[in-house]
């Protein structure tokens, strides 16, 4: 797998802390700063995601990619998922992920929610890389609803 990474530079109405990834499957994702009142040229224009909110989203992404998949693997009518995460981070450098929550809500027909749960914690526990890796440094607590349709 690999990115490339490039600043936008500080041209014209781009933003000054404004980049571009490049992904190997051939996809374009862009991130910028947030402004910065008391040092314009450090800020960005909060034209796209953070890049550390682009990490709590790869996160997200991939652990409801492995739960939906379990699902399917098992045969269930599952419909619809979504995970919603909170997080907190360290307050000084580096300001990693100190804490996680991620609330799942499965929408489908006849999924017990012990078949869900099970789903969640092999992602957590076997599957999600990203969540895997985040655990080195974060607590991360799950909660989740099933929704009959």
């Amino acid at each position: 797998m690999e990115c490339t990474v490039s600043w936008t530079g500080n041209a014209g109405t781009h933003s000054k802390m404004g980049f571009v990834a490049e992904t190997g499957s051939g996809h374009v994702l862009m991130m910028d700063g947030a402004p910065d009142e008391a040092k314009p040229d450090n800020g960005g224009r909060n034209l796209a995601p953070r890049p550390m909110e682009t990490v709590l989203a790869g996160t997200g992404g991939c652990t409801a990619y492995d739960v939906v998949l379990i699902l399917k693997r098992g045969r269930h009518d599952v419909q619809g998922c979504s995970v919603k995460l909170t997080s907190t981070r360290a307050e000084s450098d580096p300001k990693v992920f100190t804490k996680i929550h991620m609330h799942f809500t499965v929408t489908g027909k006849a999924i017990s929610p012990q078949v869900v749960e099970r789903a969640i914690a092999l992602s957590h526990e076997k599957y999600c890389s990203a969540s895997i890796m985040i655990g080195k440094t974060a607590d991360i607590t799950t909660s989740f609803d099933v929704v009959e349709v």
